[in-house]
Order: structure tokens, then sequence, then C-alpha cells
């Protein structure tokens, strides 16, 4: 199938969404059941593409950033020490731990029975005076004496002294309990566990004996006259022999450092429930983001948050929320503006703008851009300029209350900003009447965007010179936004059908093609468009109804006479009338001719429909009275109603209906030889009496109200015509002084010529 048959086939569906729902159920289902459906999926989208973020999302966060909200805990929980820290700890706890000493009291003899056999086997060889062997023995047991300390060794009384020394030593010394120095180097605890059989007891390291204290009380048993020679022989054959009666009992000591790291607590601190763990504008340390990340993990660890994926029921509250919110809009497009919820193809592009505004959030969010970013106005700009204010503001406030609850934009400064500077955008439109106007537009909005996050920024004593950094960011947003709305606003017309301002604007110019064949091929039909815009559009900004489409409409409303202008009386020579020669039946083809062509001529320059309807309706079904008339004296029979009546339909709208009476008003007030404005009123009041009367205004949404006001506006503008026109019988008794005003349908004035006898009667 070609794209044209699939554009085709796509327009017709919409289409066939579009309109009355019809009567049956299926009928009812499918145009509502469509409705609701788009609704659905806009909220699935934006519920998709922001998911309810964790409530506590630490990657968010960084060291030496402002805290962008307050975070206060929801439930208790502790914060851990990291790795270093827990290590650092365990080590201080084990490093406290008293070491246990065993204490032995046997060692003593011990040690007192191996110097007995040595000095027994070095008094046997002293004795028979084999130095020899002396050495020996001293070298067995890795002692290299000078020849001064073998002199004393080998000294019967000198070695007694020796001997009797290291005994007492042994017994006396070791007895008090004695521990290798070595092994107190890496005692760091405050005190030590004395270990005494089955008893235990906590002692001072400071009171505890070492080797080194040892060898010094043992050295100092010898007598003092002993040289420093003799000494150090002496502590030489000690070091030789002894062991020690204190022993650090190394399975006891590290079973109890052990147990004292297991029972150093893996958190640092503790977190109540409501307690703060942040404050807005708080710089964030590694301290903070440390609790926040044990608050997040606390979180997890009770199922509050998914650790992975995107949790159902959470994207499911999202998408029923965001439905909520959109369904209040379209409940009310379906109370009050049914035109709109009746055309599909306005509701899809509404549904689109919204659509575009999230999806540009997407990228701001993925993007790390500044929230101030958000496209508001590129929403509110063009559903202001092609349906109203009011309804661009309504959906301006969903849209910032949805983008509120947001994940990435829950912020209330941000919440304020959107609904400042949609608003701005929704209302400026009536500032802007003309594209170049744009730059109005968007100084407002910069304007107003800046001014609530600056008094925001005051109002809760937040950064200023952030405020004002976000006020520059939105009007540049401001600027993009504005441009794009306005660079794709024919696009959004095309798309619904819908004629805005700025573009009725463009069709009024004099010199688009169709005015200006219109001004120089028929000026006198031209004068008239004039006079009867003037008239229409001041009518009908009076009822609130568009004065510009009035005015607009009615620059082409005739632009079919200019294909045949001298069978039209104002662009008639005086005396000349070519109806004269024709028959009734051909004038009236000529007359009506002037709606077909123009619509014809109309659709060829792709003049907006809008306009074309003030073609087709601004004589609505009228009949062409002068020549209907002129042919029932002439006919024998019956005449064919259609074919002396205009093609129709009736006005439809306001401004075609208020178009209609404008036109035949004009019309018939330049024809009054007396313009007074009591003759002017009763003039109008005929007029607009037959038309009604016609049932011309049946189809249009005018109140006797509005038919009031219309009166009284033309009343005021016409009241002041002086200048003469022709007149015509129909109206001939108005113009005579004092004559009594009858109901007469002269919406001819202008489009029909009168017969040269008639003109000669007036």
């Amino acid at each position: 199938m070609s794209q044209k048959g699939t554009d085709a086939d796509r327009d017709s569906m919409l289409h066939r969404l579009s309109g009355d729902p019809g009567r049956s159920l299926q009928d009812r289902v499918r145009h509502h059941g469509s409705r609701l459906l788009l609704l659905g999926l806009l909220a699935a989208f934006v519920a998709v593409a922001f998911p309810p973020a964790d409530d506590m999302d630490v990657e968010r966060y960084t060291v030496d950033m402002v805290a962008p909200e307050d975070v206060i805990a929801q439930i208790p929980f502790s914060v851990p020490k990291n790795a270093t820290e827990l290590e650092r700890d365990r080590r201080s706890a084990m490093e406290a731990v008293p070491p246990t000493l065993d204490f032995r009291p046997e060692v003593g003899d011990s040690v007192a029975a191996r110097l007995t056999r040595f000095f027994t086997a070095v008094d046997s060889a002293a004795s028979r005076g084999d130095t020899i062997r002396v050495r020996t023995i001293l070298r067995e047991r890795q002692i290299t004496p000078t020849p001064e300390q073998l002199r004393y060794l080998l000294d019967p009384q000198r070695r007694a002294v020796f001997r009797n020394a290291g005994i007492r030593a042994a017994t006396e010394l070791l007895s008090q309990g004695v521990v290798d120095a070595s092994r107190m180097v890496d005692i760091t605890a405050g005190s030590v566990t004395l270990r005494r059989g089955e008893n235990e007891e906590s002692a001072d390291p400071a009171s505890i004996l070492t080797s080194r204290d040892f060898f010094t009380r043992a050295v100092g048993l010898l007598p003092s006259n002993f040289p420093p020679e003799a000494r150090d022989l002496f502590r030489l054959i000690l070091i030789h022999h002894v062991e020690f009666t204190l022993d650090l009992n190394v399975v006891a000591t590290e079973r109890d450092r052990e147990q004292a790291a297991a029972s150093v607590p893996t958190t640092k601190r503790q977190v109540l429930q409501g307690e703060a763990i942040l404050r807005q504008a708080d710089p964030i340390g590694p301290e903070t983001l440390e609790r926040l990340e044990a608050y997040e993990n606390e979180l997890r660890d009770r199922g509050i948050l998914e650790r992975d994926g995107i949790e159902l029921n959470a994207v499911a509250g999202s998408w029923l929320l965001n439905t909520v919110l959109l369904a209040v809009f379209g409940l009310l497009l379906f109370f009050n503006r049914p035109e709109v919820y009746a055309n599909f193809r306005w509701l899809l592009l509404i549904a689109l703008l919204v659509a575009a505004y999230f999806g540009a959030g997407i990228v701001i969010d993925r993007g790390g851009l500044a929230t101030e970013w958000l496209p508001i106005a590129f929403v509110a700009l063009p559903v202001a300029v092609l349906w109203d204010t009011r309804m661009a503001l309504f959906l301006v406030l969903l849209i910032a209350v949805i983008t509120g609850t947001l994940a990435p934009f829950a912020d209330y400064g941000t919440v304020l900003a959107l609904i400042a500077g949609g608003s701005a955008a929704a209302m400026s439109v009536r500032a802007v009447r003309r594209r170049s106007e744009t730059w109005v537009s968007i100084a407002i909005i910069a304007l107003a965007a800046g001014l609530v996050l600056v008094a925001h920024a005051l109002a809760t004593a937040g950064d200023l010179a952030l405020a004002l950094r976000g006020g520059a960011i939105f009007a540049g947003n401001a600027t993009v936004s504005a441009l794009l709305a306005m660079g794709f606003l024919w696009v959004f017309e095309l798309f619904t059908g819908i004629t805005t301002d700025q573009t009725l604007l463009e069709w009024a110019d004099p010199t688009r093609p169709l005015l200006r064949r219109l001004s120089m091929e028929a000026p006198g039909t031209y004068a008239h468009t004039i006079n009867v815009s003037n008239l229409a559009e001041a009518a009908a900004s009076e009822i609130g109804a568009n004065g510009l489409l009035c005015r607009v409409g009615v620059l082409y409303h005739d632009v079919g006479k200019m294909l045949k202008p001298h069978y039209f009386v104002e662009n008639q020579p005086e005396g000349r009338n070519p109806h004269d020669k024709l028959k009734p039946e051909t004038s009236a083809t000529i007359v009506r001719e002037h709606v077909t062509e123009g619509v014809r001529l109309a659709r060829e320059a792709n003049v907006p429909e809008v306009v074309i309807d003030f073609i087709l309706e601004h004589h609505g079904t009228q009949k062409i009275g002068f020549f209907y008339e002129k042919a029932l004296e002439e006919a024998e029979g019956e005449l064919d109603v259609s074919r002396y009546s205009y093609p129709g339909p009736r006005p439809r709208t306001k401004e075609t209906a208020v178009v209609m009476l404008a036109d035949s008003c004009e019309s018939a007030a330049r024809a009054m030889r007396e313009p007074t404005p009591e003759r002017v009123q009763t003039l109008i009041e005929s007029i607009v009496a037959s038309k009604i009367a016609d049932r011309q205004l049946d189809d249009a949404p005018l109140t006797m109200g509005d038919i009031a006001r219309v009166k009284g506006q033309f009343a005021k503008i016409l009241g002041g015509v002086s200048h003469r026109r022709i007149e015509y019988p129909a109206t001939k008794h108005l113009t005579d002084a004092e004559s009594a005003v009858e109901t007469a349908d002269v919406a001819e004035a202008l489009e029909v010529a009168e017969p040269a006898e008639a003109r000669h009667r007036s």
C-alpha cells in the first residue's frame, strides 16, 4: 500500500474517533475508550520514564555538594564502621588484652641443678690443672673467655663464689617470677595476667622481673671487688644455663585477643527514627555520605527499597497517580470544553505536547542538566494559542504537580518556577499578536520564573546566587521553548485544523494575492469589505467572539465577485446594469455563484477553512429576493426555490452570524438618504428581525443578549454614516421621512444590481 493510502487510513481512523460519540453502546465505548486509552498510555509513559526512585538515592549526593533537601530517618538504623576503622578498633582491642604468663616454679631448681653440674665439671678439670678441658667445657656452652676471665674461673675460691651466686640467683630470684624481656616488648596492655596453677591474678607489667632485671640482680650477688671481666663471665654462664619461670601462654593470650577483637562493635553510631540525617543547604562531607549510605542499605535490607530493577507496585502506584491527575484535565475538557474532548486529533496533539515535555525531562535527568530547563513554555504556548489561556493554565498546573511527584524534580522551588513560567507563557499570548512579538512573551516568562525563584530563595534562606543562576537558565529555556513552539505552530495548525490569530493576521495582509486582485478588479466590493470588516470586528469583540476572525472572514467573504464584478451594483458605473438583459434565473445564478466561486478561489489560494466558512455562511440559505420576485411575476407555474437561494449553510458560529448581520446592515445603511441615528437604529432592528424570522440564526450560538449588544454596536458605528448609496424598493419606505418601518430582506443590497427601471423609480 502506498504512503498516501496509509495516511488516508490513519486520517479516516482519527475522523471516526472524533465527533459525536453516537447512540449505540459500541460507538460510545469506542469514543470514550479511545480517550481513556490515550490517557492511560500517557500516564504509563511518565511512570516508566521516571520510575519511583528510592527515597534515599545516594548516587545523587556527592562530597562537597550542598544538600538540596532535608533527609529525615523514617526508621532507626546503625552507621557501620568502614573496613579501616573496624581493623583499627580491633587492633586496639587486641593490644589492650593483658597477656597471660604461666608461672613455673620448678624452673628455678632445674636451673640450679644445671649450674651445679657445670661448676662440678669445671672443678674436676681445674683440680687436675687441665686448662684445655676447662676451655672445652666453656666452648661447648659457646663461652669464649678472655685469659683474665679464665684465670678467675680456674681460681677455686672465686669459682666457688660464682657457684654460690649462680645457685642463689636460681633459687631466690627465679622463684620471684622472671620473664624473658623479649616477651614483654610487644605487651601494650596496662596489665598482665599471672597464672599460678589454677589461680590467676593481674599484675602491673612494671612489677614483673624481666631477664634484664634478673641478670642485673644476679651479677649484683657477686662481691663488689670482682672486676668487670669476672662479672661479664658470670653473666655469660647464667645466660647459657638460665630458664625463666614466667612463660608467655601464647594460646591463651591469642584466644583472649580474638575474643576482644570479636567483641568490638561493627557500628559507630545509632540514628533514631525521626532524626535528621541531612539538612537542606548543609554541605555534605564523608561522614554524612556514610550515614546516607547506611540509611539506604537499611531500607533495602528491610525490603522497603528494591536492590535491582523496578518495583512493580511502585510503578503501578505512579501510573495510577498520573492517571488520576491527567483525568482531572480530561474531565475539565469533557464538561467545559466538549468541542475539544470530541476532537481526537486535538486530544492527541495535547498528549504529544505533554509527552514531549516529559521526554525532555528524561534528557535533563539523564544528562544531569538543571531542572530549570524543563520546557513548560513549549506546552503552554501552543495550547494557549490554539485554544485558550484557561485551558493552558489548567494544563500547566497539572503538569507542574505531576513533575513535583517525580524523584528527579521533587523540589518545591522547581514546582513553583514551573507554575510561574508556564502560567506566564499561557497568559502572555494576549500580548503576542504577531510572531515578531514572541520576544515579549519570552521576556514575560523569564521574568515571572526568575522572580519566583529569587523570592523562594529569600523566603527559605536559600542560596541567592543559585536562584539567580536558575533564573538565567529559565530565561534560556523560555527562549528555546518559545521559539520552538512558534516555529512548530504551523505544524500544529495543520494537524488540528485550527487557525491561530497569528495566521489570521498573515491572511489579513492586503498584499495577499487574493485581496490584491479583489481591490484591483472589484474596488467597490473591496471598499464594502473594509467597511463590513470594521463593523463586524467591533460587534464580535462586544459579545466576546473572535473579532480578528470576523475581520479576516469578511475580507474574503466576497472574493467570488471579482470573477464577474460588473454584475454587482457596487462595481457598476452609473446607468449600466447587465442584469437588465438577463432572465431572473440567470441573474440569480450569477449572484449565487459568487459564493461557490469564492470558495473555489479561496481553496486554490489555501485560505484556511475557518475563513472559507464565512464565504459559505454569510448569506446562509436566504433567497435572492429581487430576482425570485421577478421570476414569480414572469412564471406560469411553480418555481424551484433552490435556484433562487444561496447554497448555505446557515451561520453556525457567532462570528459568521455577526458577519451576516453586519453585511446586510452596512449595505442598507449606505443606501439611506438621511441616515440619522434614529433611522439607522430602526433599520438595524428591521434587518435583524428579518434574519430571525427567516430562521437564518437558528444554528448560531447567539443569545438574545448577544443580538441586543450586536445591534447596539451596529447603531453606534453606522450612526455616523453620512454618504448616500442607492435606495432599493425593499427599504424605500425606511428612507422616506416619517415612514413606517416594515420588515424587509435587504441582504442583497450589495450583491445584486437592481434593474434600471427600479433604480429609476428610486
